[in-house]
């Protein structure tokens, strides 16, 4: 039990409850009993002294020595004596100057068969010493509550005692004390009950969270945790949910990854193997080795440019520190474009090339954008059809916060790319059927790298396309802070 939080959260409020209950309990009975204490030592001492009035009174009017006669079974005084013991839960006793019992209301004593001790007496009448709890010098069996007043007439003195056996008050006290535990007993459910369902609410979605990620750790990223409310725990929760649908992500991406990888090394190697088997066992004819061999070199290559692009993206990956500077953007697209002139001769494509009135100079990686540029030229090349276009701008733009960029946008006619494969365009090995027609010698790699480059200089490369018209890759720089006084020339 005590493993669990729910288990510790219980237990840790019903201690608490528990000791603040029973504090509550102590400080409430304690103080009930003080003030029923003084309520009734005020009642009987008021209830001693109006008998006391009323005997002096009497007495004064009759003599000290009526005394004797003066509480009679109807007598005034007798039903005096009854109503004010009744009325004060106590017993009421009238002493001579003697120590003799008068009068009571007490059945157990009579008068003048009961007395108190000469001590006692003498105590009452002579000194200011008090018998509040005591058993008056063994007049009574055992201690008792006592009040009393002692009044003369004509030179004689009289006693009257208010005596209680239960002189804690235990009946008025149990009975307020019976309606305290009640009402604890009562607040300590409806807390008990309330601590349940809280608890239960913060530790079932945390005991979800720990199943959840037992899920995880075998590689199973499909359960999803329940969210409820909005607290931390809800946060939590939707934080672990978003974490296993990218750990899930990533894992159908290795899935992918390694598929495409498998199949691109596998056809070149079946390719080279074949080639060679039939040479050495004479299927091809010497004088077709030639042909052979050159197709061999061909795909030996194709391996090392697949071996080389993966290294990249692992590079890449990886987290490769950038090494910015301060370059002429638009000199680099221009040598890029010069690298690729060959092949755009040879296509017969129109190149619309914008760089404005003045060069642009912007603060990045060098060897990153140009390998950015390329990837992106050399796939305009790739998929412009014969006598087609390719429209290059470089220019300024301002980002929305009075601070300018550098923009760069390369559009190319062709078939373009239909509109629910856009998503996936710089998805790593993505190729369209119609791309692995056209281009038979790609890896799938280049716009995946070139994305993941221009991430890494924390701006977006974009693309657009409407199928039939064009294809248009767009992405940003930040510009250089310093003007550069002469243009940046990349050496192949």
């Amino acid at each position: 039990m005590f493993k669990s939080i729910f288990g510790k959260y219980l237990t840790a409020f019903t201690v608490i409850l528990v000791c603040c209950i029973s504090a509550v309990l102590l400080a409430v009975s304690s103080r009930i009993a003080v003030d029923s204490y003084n309520v009734q030592k005020n009642t009987m001492e008021n209830s001693a002294g109006n008998i006391s009035i009323v005997v002096e009174g009497y007495l004064k009017d009759n003599g000290y020595g009526s005394i004797y006669q003066a509480f009679g079974n109807r007598s005034e005084l007798q039903r005096l004596l009854d109503y004010t013991a009744s009325s004060s839960s106590s017993q009421i006793y009238v002493f001579d100057d003697e120590g003799f019992l008068v009068a009571t209301t007490d059945r157990d004593y009579k008068h003048g068969q009961f007395a108190l001790t000469r001590s006692a007496t003498n105590i009452l009448f002579t000194t200011d010493e008090s018998f509040a709890i005591s058993n008056i010098d063994g007049f009574f069996e055992s201690n008792q509550f006592n009040s009393y007043t002692v009044s003369r007439v004509d030179g004689k003195a009289f006693a009257v005692l208010a005596s209680m056996r239960n002189y804690s008050s235990v009946v008025f006290t149990k009975e307020i004390i019976i309606a305290a535990i009640t009402v604890a007993l009562w607040v300590f459910l409806a807390a008990m009950i309330s601590l349940y369902v809280i608890s239960r609410r913060t530790t079932k979605p945390l005991s979800d969270i720990v199943t959840a990620a037992k899920s995880y750790s075998k590689g199973r990223f499909k359960q999803k945790i329940e969210v409820v409310g909005q607290d931390e725990v809800a946060e939590l929760a939707t934080a672990i949910n978003d974490m296993a649908e990218s750990l899930n992500r990533i894992d159908e991406e290795r899935n992918a990854f390694l598929g495409n990888v498998s199949h691109d090394l596998r056809t070149p190697m079946t390719t080279i193997a074949g080639f060679v088997d039939g040479i050495l066992d004479g299927t091809i004819p010497p004088e077709k080795h030639e042909y052979y061999l050159n197709i061999i070199s061909q795909e030996v290559r194709r391996l090392s440019r697949l071996v080389n692009t993966l290294l990249e993206v692992t590079r890449l990956e990886s987290g490769t520190e950038l090494k910015p500077t301060d370059f002429n953007f638009s000199e680099t697209a221009r040598t890029v474009l010069i690298s690729l002139e060959s092949k755009i001769s040879k296509k017969n494509i129109d190149i619309a090339f914008d760089t404005g009135d003045d060069d642009i100079f912007v603060n990045a990686d060098h060897d990153s954008i140009h390998r950015v540029i390329f990837n992106l030229m050399d796939n305009a090349v790739k998929f412009t059809p014969e006598s087609g276009k390719i429209s290059i701008n470089i220019s300024l733009i301002s980002d929305g916060k009075k601070k300018k960029k550098a923009f760069f946008s390369i559009r190319n006619t062709g078939e373009g790319i239909p509109k629910e494969e856009l998503p996936h365009v710089f998805d790593r090995f993505y190729k369209t059927d119609r791309s692995r027609g056209l281009d038979k010698s790609g890896t799938g790699l280049g716009l995946y790298i070139a994305k993941t480059m221009i991430m890494n200089h924390g701006e977006e490369l974009t693309v657009d396309s409407v199928q039939g018209e064009y294809t248009e890759f767009v992405f940003t720089l930040p510009l250089s802070d310093k003007e550069i006084p002469h243009r940046h020339t990349v050496k192949e």
